[in-house]
């Protein structure tokens, strides 16, 4: 659109506001001339970004991600910029992918809108309006290209075949794809696909909030989802939460009152996380993994003054205690068959070891039955950790097990006692009453290697009264501490150490082990 009273250079398009050529205008010219055209002002927030985002595209950088809190129109600038991008470079295909389909088309109709209607893209419109549409749409270029311009996508869609030079990734985390552990791993397949839709060189803008503490915008790996960096690791981030240094960064639509009635109407969870852009539960954190306390570090075990000694971090372990909770399978598949193992010191602490799932895949089972095989797997366990005792829950699949534990410990020669035993208190209440002390008083330890198993996020999930998430873990470690915990053994067993299969005079028991090797059992 021109100024009144000036006209187009003759054999050329329009230059646009000051006289400014379309494709020498800067991203910040172009975002003025826009908001010039809706009778806005351009605020100092959308300044910003406007020049990371031409910064970050002069400078060749190709992984980029933006975070702005809610409402500060970051969809609005980056649909300005797929326009400014494609008035300097017509060629170019953008693939915008949305959690949903509806999303994604906001975007193109965004763009379709600003390349109708800006006065420096005027060139961009085709002459007939073949591929004009809300979710895809062909500007004017000089070859014949196979993807569209613009072609906009929800994350369930099949895209195979499509090329991109430009990913964009606009809020393709919502809590329709996010509040599951199940739908947070798809979520993460799926945006993986990306990089066979991308051509070498393209550039991958996301776009988003956070909606859980396991974001993939998270800037920190979660060990327990076995990341050992973060997902988007390696990305220009910009972060601009609505309060900086204790200040509105929009203050002209965002002031401090409006801040605090946000506050007060979404509740502090929803506040921290939408607003203040900290990956977080979307609720309260019922069972709080910051309450642990954190180890690491081999059980040592050692004979002193005729006595063996057991020790973790520093601390004499007086006694033991160490659970199986069974089932056949794989975790991924039903209920995960858990050995949870727990040591006590003289002033009631807690030292959770080890949790170890016992996966029965038919690769492991080296001709054995998969009873057979779990059981095997706990006696190494109990000689590792020199358990005084296992007490195995007998309901259900398990009391066919106990019988069995017990004949391997016998063809094992180890003096492991093997108890049954069924609960009838339901799951919701062992949890609580046995993890709720603990955690109260700061007296719950926990090693390293269970920092990197599903413990961590079974606890963060958890919340008394909800169904669909998963629990095994927890409730091992549960019936663990609930249990009666059985002395360890003060002085040297009547068979020298030495003659005892896998035993030596002095030795540290080694709990570490290679991830990638034992990835499957120990956690």
């Amino acid at each position: 659109m021109m100024r009144k009273g000036r006209k187009a250079p003759a054999g050329g398009p329009d230059p646009g506001p000051a006289g400014i050529a379309p494709a020498a205008a800067s991203f910040g010219d172009f975002i003025g001339a826009w908001n010039e055209l809706q009778g806005w002002r351009t605020p100092a927030l959308h300044r910003r970004i406007g020049r990371w985002l031409e910064d970050r595209w002069r400078g060749g950088d190709t992984r980029l991600l933006l975070m702005v809190f809610r409402n500060a129109g970051k969809s609005t600038l980056v649909g300005l910029f797929c326009a400014w991008l494609l008035s300097r470079n017509p060629e170019l295909r953008i693939l915008v992918l949305a959690a949903e389909h509806e999303l994604a088309r906001k975007m193109t109709r965004t763009v379709r809108g600003i390349i109708e209607r800006h006065p420096m893209t005027r060139e961009l419109l085709p002459e007939r309006l073949e591929e004009w549409a809300s979710d895809r749409l062909t500007v004017r270029r000089a070859r014949v290209e196979r993807d569209p311009s613009l072609l906009a996508r929800g994350l369930g869609a099949n895209i195979t075949g499509t090329r991109a030079d430009i990913v964009v990734c606009d809020d393709v985390e919502v809590p329709n794809t996010a509040d599951t552990p199940g739908k947070r791993a798809e979520l993460r397949e799926r945006l993986a696909e990306t990089g066979f839709i991308l051509v070498p060189g393209g550039t991958q803008l996301y776009v988003g909030t956070p909606h859980s503490y396991y974001s993939i915008y998270a800037d920190e790996a979660r060990g327990e989802l076995e990341e050992t960096t973060p997902f988007l690791d390696g990305f220009d981030r910009l972060v601009i939460p609505v309060r900086e240094n204790g200040a509105s960064v929009w203050p002209e639509r965002f002031d401090e009152a409006a801040i605090d009635r946000i506050a007060r109407e979404t509740g502090p969870h929803r506040f921290k996380s939408q607003m203040m852009l900290v990956p977080t539960h979307m609720r309260d954190v019922r069972l709080d993994p910051d309450r642990l306390q954190r180890y690491d570090g081999p059980l040592e075990i050692r004979e002193a003054n005729g006595e063996t000694v057991l020790s973790l971090a520093g601390r004499r372990m007086r006694r033991a205690s160490a659970w199986w909770d069974p089932a056949l399978g794989r975790p991924e598949k039903g209920d995960g068959s858990v050995v949870a193992v727990v040591y006590l010191d003289d002033d009631g602490n807690c030292f959770l070891h080890r949790l170890r799932y016992l996966v029965t895949a038919p690769d492991r089972l080296d001709g054995a039955d998969e009873a057979t095989f779990m059981c095997r797997e706990v006696v190494a366990l109990a000689r590792e950790l020199e358990l005084p005792s296992i007490t195995v829950e007998s309901n259900g699949l398990g009391a066919l097990l106990p019988g069995l534990l017990r004949q391997a410990v016998n063809d094992a020669r180890l003096d492991t006692a093997v108890v049954a035993k069924s609960s009838s208190v339901p799951k919701e209440r062992r949890i609580l009453e046995a993890l709720d002390p603990v955690l109260a008083a700061r007296r719950l330890h926990v090693h390293e290697s269970v920092w990197q198993s599903p413990f961590i996020r079974e606890m963060r999930e958890w919340s008394p009264g909800r169904s669909g998430g998963t629990d095994d873990a927890l409730d091992a470690v549960a019936a663990c501490i609930a249990a009666e915990p059985v002395h360890l053994r003060q002085s040297p067993r009547a068979a020298p150490r030495s003659t005892r299969p896998g035993a030596a005079t002095p030795h540290q028991a080694r709990t570490e082990f290679d991830p990638l090797a034992a990835k499957a059992t120990d956690v």
